[in-house]
This record gives structure tokens, C-alpha cells and sequence, in this order.
């Protein structure tokens, strides 16, 4: 089976050389909007690019309002402590996840609690959480939700749509309403991705996005702040632009703030590939189509999107049927120069994190031992 893998992926890219796991592609109007910004040297947090930029995500994903951040971590830094999310709070979350999601919580103070994920959107299992809370919460007199043992807060809830797969917003929803947690999505990994027609991101207080160089678009490094309403999303811009008052001179800062405002040149990198967005979701669809074939009739499982969603395949997964064949999967790829990965170290088991709260981690667990990454990157095949 892994011979004939990566002979299948290296007739997909039709090359011989090293194939990565997902590079960026410029084929439009990068160079040309790139180099506008330089020569009217407006390069930082001040230009046309960005508010362009903004313009364009936040009418692509239908949010109220959409705020440009340096990267997404920051953009989900900015919606929890827009959130109100404050030191010692707690935030479920899931233990299967890229290390920003916690990483943002650490910079707060807050402290994440480990709920499991379910094994067909690999995103956070609402069933589990609901059953976590029944455990282990309550309700105050004030409306909080509370941890029983330690009296914490428990302030929000943060799943994230694992390689763009579309976690289980309804169910979620009802979840947090039941127990007065804001929902906060880390869409980092789903531009493109929609559930039940409506785009990720979108259905909780806030979303972040990211365009860092390995995502569907990039901006070299770059996030977006999806923001419910029209006064969180002008709060939100003021934040993480200093908490500057506008004045034609004078520097007046209201609150606290953040230096967080996307650089104008790296936005007018997004616009380029904003242009070309539809056409690189369907390219990936369709190599999320051949993979699926090729591992149909095996004993090699390909993740594919859930029924209620259109996932836009970020990361192509794969589900091996033990430790041992992923491992050797593992190894024989990346020997031929075919990059594989496993899915993240889950966060229970980094050390900063051990500490941390947890229910079951069952599935999560399960995954972790299984699940391979395969090369998703555009490819000019399907383009011919």
C-alpha cells in the first residue's frame, strides 16, 4: 500500500522531486498588488490592501464584520479577551488541535479543559461536552456557569474545524445556550468551508481565521477576526489598533489595546489570492475526490466532510487502521521525499498543558495514534 501511495501522489504532481505537504500558489495578481504597496509606501497597518481585504472576507463568509489581525493567533486572542475571557477562567476546548488554540488561552490567563471530539468531523463533541458540564458544573445565582470542585468560571467554549471539516454547530449552540458559555470557533483551517450553507466562523460570538503560508489563501502571515455584530467588530478593530482615538495628531489610547492591525503589504497578497479562491477550492475538492478513491476498497479510511457540510479539504486526513501502519506509512513517505504528518501531539500530553482539566479523550486518543496527513497542496493536474 505505501509504494503504491506514493506513487500515486507523485503521478498527481507528476514529479519526481520533493512534494511538500501543503504549499502556497501564486498564479494571479500577487506581484502586481505586492509591489503597488511598495510604491505607494504604505506597507504597514495603513492602506487601501487591508480595508479591501476585510471588505472581501467579510463579504465572502457573510460576517457582520471581519478585522484583520497579524496572524490567527492573535485573532483569537483578541476574541477571547473581546469575549470577555479573563485570568482564571476556564474555556473547553479540544485536546486534538494545532497549539495555537491553547497557546491563546495561556496569554490571557485562562485555562483550557479538554473535552473529546467526534470521530466524523474530528471537532468538538458536543455530547461530550454536554455530559462534561453535567459533571462537573452549575449554574450560579448571577447566570454564571461554574466549575463545582474549584468555583472557576467557565467562560466559553472553543471548538475548532479540524484541517476544515465543520464541527457540530447546532448541537454546540444549544450547549452553550443551556449553559451561558460564549461560542468562539477557531476557523484558523476552514476558509471555504460552510455548514449547512452558512460559512464557519460565523455562528459564535466571534471566529478567527488564518492565512498563514500553509493555508487554503495566505497572506504570508495573516488572520481575520469574524466578528457577530457591527459594535463588537468596530471594538474590535479599535483593540487591536492600539485602542487609538482618531486624531490628526495627538495619541490618545482608551483602553487597553493590542498591536495586531494587518500589514497593508500582506493584505494585498490576500487580495490576489482572494481572486482565485474559488477555483483552488475546487482543485482541492477534486484531489480530495481521487484520494478518496484511491483508498476506497482498503483498510485505510480517508476522512471525508461530514453529511451537513462542504468542507474545503485543507488537509487531506487519513485514518490508518493501527499505530504500527501509520508509523510505517510515516516512515516510507517522507524516506521518498512524499511529506506525511501525524496529527498534533494532543495537548494534554505537552507540559504545559498536563495540568489542564479533561473528560475522556477516548476518540481523540484513538485518532492520535492513527490519523496521517497526505500532500494537499493545489495541483496544475486537475487544471489541464
Amino acid at each position: 500500500m505505501n509504494q503504491q501511495l506514493i506513487e500515486f501522489i507523485r503521478d498527481i504532481y507528476r514529479t519526481n522531486e520533493f512534494i511538500p505537504l501543503h504549499a502556497p500558489t501564486f498564479a494571479g495578481n500577487e506581484r502586481d498588488y505586492v509591489l503597488q504597496t511598495i510604491e505607494s509606501t504604505f506597507v504597514s497597518s495603513v492602506g487601501k490592501f487591508v480595508d479591501q481585504f476585510e471588505q472581501q472576507i467579510q463579504a465572502y463568509t457573510g460576517s457582520t464584520r471581519a478585522v484583520a489581525t497579524v496572524n490567527g493567533t492573535a485573532a483569537l486572542h483578541a476574541a477571547l479577551y473581546l469575549a470577555g475571557v479573563k485570568h482564571g477562567d476556564l474555556v473547553l476546548t479540544q485536546a486534538l488541535t494545532f497549539v495555537a488554540t491553547c497557546n491563546a488561552l495561556y496569554h490571557l490567563g485562562a485555562q483550557p479543559v479538554f473535552i473529546d471530539i467526534e470521530r466524523a468531523s474530528l471537532g468538538l463533541c458536543p455530547e461530550a461536552m454536554s455530559e462534561w458540564l453535567t459533571r462537573n458544573a452549575e449554574i450560579d445565582d448571577s447566570g454564571q456557569c461554574r466549575h463545582k470542585a474549584s468555583g472557576a468560571v467557565i467562560k466559553a467554549a472553543m471548538p475548532m474545524h479540524t484541517f476544515g471539516h465543520p464541527a457540530k454547530l447546532d448541537e454546540l449552540i444549544t450547549v452553550c445556550e443551556q449553559w451561558h458559555l460564549a461560542l468562539i470557533e477557531d476557523a484558523a483551517e476552514s476558509l471555504g468551508s460552510f455548514y449547512k450553507g452558512q460559512h464557519t466562523g460565523t455562528f459564535g460570538q466571534f471566529g478567527a481565521l488564518s492565512f498563514n503560508g500553509n493555508k487554503v489563501i495566505t497572506t504570508g502571515g495573516g488572520g481575520m477576526l469574524l466578528c457577530r455584530s457591527e459594535a463588537e467588530g468596530e471594538h474590535a478593530k479599535h483593540v487591536t489598533t492600539t485602542a487609538k482615538r482618531p486624531h490628526p495628531y495627538e495619541f490618545f489610547h482608551d483602553e487597553p489595546g493590542f498591536n495586531y492591525r494587518l500589514p497593508n503589504i500582506n493584505a494585498a497578497l490576500g487580495c490576489a489570492q482572494l481572486e482565485v479562491l474559488p477555483a483552488m477550492l475546487a482543485n482541492k475538492r477534486q484531489l480530495a475526490t481521487h484520494y478518496a478513491r484511491f483508498f476506497c476498497n482498503s483498510d485505510y479510511v480517508f476522512v471525508e466532510e461530514p453529511d451537513y457540510a462542504s468542507s474545503n479539504y485543507w488537509l487531506n486526513a487519513l485514518i490508518c487502521p493501527e499505530k504500527r501502519s501509520r508509523d510505517e506509512l510515516l516512515k516510507a513517505t517522507n524516506d521518498q521525499g512524499v511529506m506525511t504528518r501525524p496529527v498534533w501531539t494532543l495537548m494534554h500530553r505537552l507540559p504545559m498543558f498536563t495540568e489542564a482539566l479533561r473528560g475522556d479523550l477516548t476518540n481523540s486518543e484513538w485518532l492520535e495514534a492513527r490519523l496521517v496527513n497526505l500532500p494537499s497542496s493545489p495541483t496544475e493536474t486537475f487544471n489541464a
